[in-house]
């Protein structure tokens, strides 16, 4: 079993990861290799993508980058502005040899954790975080099976939504997004990613990354979401809205809209993402039926005593929470990405 780094640029290497990816039961849409591009290119952190091979043939892949930062510390992540990360492989062998090279790496750049952002348990020993869930659940095969699996109460949302001659369609560029995004977040006191990302995150994987917006009958936006597809699943990533879209029902009519033509595209999995637990984001999902699965985070600690806790529910974030929500939009939407880059 030999472990090699992807280097940037190699076009044939990730060609060869992104086959294995396709086809790995463990991988997911944050284990291609474009993500090594977007996080340098984006966001200058340094990527360390490991793949383990035995006779010519990839048996496992593990993505990583370094985060740096004074304000949130220095670690090394699999994977930055992901939910689902850590090891995929197809032998108990290359997962080993892969984890091996992380914790190495680990130690050489001096980092004071290691995370691997993993879907299943791997390590019963190793610390984690259990602040988050992922919500998964199956796209029936018929439009209006997938309506009446919607619990009542949700259901005349949506129907309210389409009473409302709300309408839905597929944006190009990121600008009617990014508008949506950025007023939705700064409301809620945290920074917004670039909008430069969004687009890169278009650009980078094509028709696995969509943007849908929400209409009123006027023609205003008032809801956007950035998908992404992976084999037969459809994840809801990015997310805005606009204050009148609560009123009109167009958060509700988007997801359902979005699982409506996943439907129609024959896709068998909505994943709704992750969320932490006891938010408003967590009872939105759960009341669309969906139930919390855990997710298993695991650490491995060098130069901090604990796990990290860098999230908007650590109590230390308050006060720049509510500092953030009185400035002028155009004012955060140039700061953000200055702070955004470090929190990953």
């Amino acid at each position: 079993m030999i472990v090699r780094r992807l280097a940037l640029g190699d076009v044939e290497g990730a060609r060869r990861w992104d086959a294995f990816v396709q086809t790995c039961p463990a991988a997911t849409f944050f284990h291609f290799s474009a993500w090594q591009r977007i996080l340098r290119q984006q966001f200058g952190h340094e990527g360390y993508f490991f793949y383990a091979e035995r006779d010519g043939r990839i048996e496992g892949v593990l993505p990583l980058a370094e985060n740096k930062s004074r304000l949130f510390g220095h670690a090394l992540v699999s994977l930055p502005f992901a939910v689902y990360g850590g090891v995929a492989a197809t032998s108990p062998e290359a997962a080993t040899a892969l984890e091996t090279a992380a914790q190495e790496t680990a130690r050489q750049l001096r980092v004071e954790h290691l995370e691997l952002r993993n879907r299943v348990r791997q390590h019963d020993d190793w610390p984690h975080q259990d602040l988050y869930v992922t919500f998964r659940k199956e796209i029936l095969p018929d439009e209006e099976a997938n309506m009446l699996a919607i619990p009542r109460k949700q259901r005349a949302m949506v129907r309210k939504g389409i009473k409302n001659n709300l309408r839905a369609e597929v944006d190009a560029t990121v600008d009617r997004f990014f508008a949506l995004y950025a007023d939705n977040v700064h409301r809620h006191g945290t920074p917004a990613m670039p909008k430069r990302y969004f687009q890169a995150l278009l650009d980078e994987f094509g028709d696995a990354a969509e943007v849908l917006i929400v209409s009123s009958e006027q023609g205003e936006p008032l809801s956007g979401v950035l998908s992404f597809y992976f084999r037969d699943e459809v994840l809801p990533y990015y997310a805005g809205d606009a204050v009148a879209a609560r009123d009109l029902a167009a958060n509700d009519f988007k997801y359902w809209e979005l699982m409506r033509r996943a439907c129609a595209r024959g896709l068998k999995v909505f994943d709704y993402g992750r969320s932490k637990q006891d938010t408003g984001s967590f009872s939105f999902k759960k009341n669309w039926g969906f139930e919390p699965t855990p997710l298993h985070y695991e650490y491995c600690l060098y130069r901090r005593e604990a796990v990290p806790q860098n999230n908007p529910s650590n109590a230390k974030y308050q006060l720049m929470i509510k500092a953030w929500r009185r400035l002028p939009i155009g004012v955060a939407n140039w700061l953000g990405p200055h702070i955004v880059r470090s929190l990953g």
